[in-house]
């Protein structure tokens, strides 16, 4: 059973300040749930309906908490989601130590992204495409709410985000700094190193002109249309597409 009080405590880690209060952010529906259990992420609480248990008992008669079946009314009482017929996990924030972009890899900058729902999204291109690490400026939107973890559909517990200063991390990094922006090389012209930082701007501003000197490789998607620029998760798609195709 979920109580009035935990419901509400629970309803209360939608909000930023109280996540950051308590360390505690949650996951919600069923693939999410199951691939945060399947991670070496801290479970606090694990509710689920006694349909999802049914379907899941093998590997929810693993889990490090115990499993409380609870009704889809109750459910729905402490979920953020219109609808949530499966499950619902309170989870302690990971404590990631700030890692440095190394040599060998390429990793994503986000400059100022502010839609949790492209947030998500760019974390879940980033795990499709073997990217690791995502480097947030600090006014990108949190990495907890719950509209970024729904988007990332798990991908949250194989991609580490740190949010830092962006043009300290570019002016320190000795690799290819890769920038989508309007007026950059054709990328279909770009033979990506194996390496490399790619940075990704703003909806409506496109990467802030402080960081613009930094970028040494400017790209851009050529449009055959006319609409007037794409959308930054669909962009950030076709970018990590491109940097993976073999190169002939």
């Amino acid at each position: 059973m979920i109580s009035k009080n935990r419901a509400k405590f629970i309803k209360s880690l939608q909000l930023k300040k109280f996540r950051k209060q308590e360390g505690l952010f949650v996951v919600e529906g069923g693939k999410s749930v199951l691939e945060v259990l399947q991670s070496n992420f801290t479970l606090i609480e694990l509710y689920v309906t006694s349909s999802f248990y049914a379907e899941n008992e093998f590997i929810l008669k693993l889990a490090p908490i115990p499993v409380e079946i609870v009704s889809e009314r109750e459910l729905e009482m402490a979920s953020g989601l219109q609808s949530n017929n499966a499950a619902l996990a309170v989870v302690q924030m990971p404590a990631y130590q700030f890692e440095e972009p190394v040599a060998s890899e390429f990793a994503l900058v986000l400059d100022d992204v502010r839609d949790p729902g492209n947030l998500g999204t760019i974390i879940r291109i980033a795990d499709w495409y073997g990217i690791g690490k995502v480097y947030c400026s600090p006014e990108t939107t949190d990495l907890f709410a719950g509209k970024v973890v729904q988007a990332c559909m798990g991908s949250l517990t194989r991609v580490k985000v740190f949010y830092t200063a962006l043009n300290t991390l570019l002016e320190g990094y000795e690799g290819p700094v890769y920038g989508a922006l309007l007026n950059g090389k054709n990328i279909y012209d770009e033979r990506f190193d194996q390496v490399g930082l790619i940075v990704m701007g703003n909806e409506s501003n496109g990467i802030s002109a402080g960081l613009l000197p930094l970028v040494s490789h400017p790209i851009t998607i050529p449009g055959h249309g006319g609409a007037e620029s794409l959308n930054v998760a669909v962009a950030t798609a076709i970018v990590c597409d491109n940097v993976r195709r073999p190169k002939s």
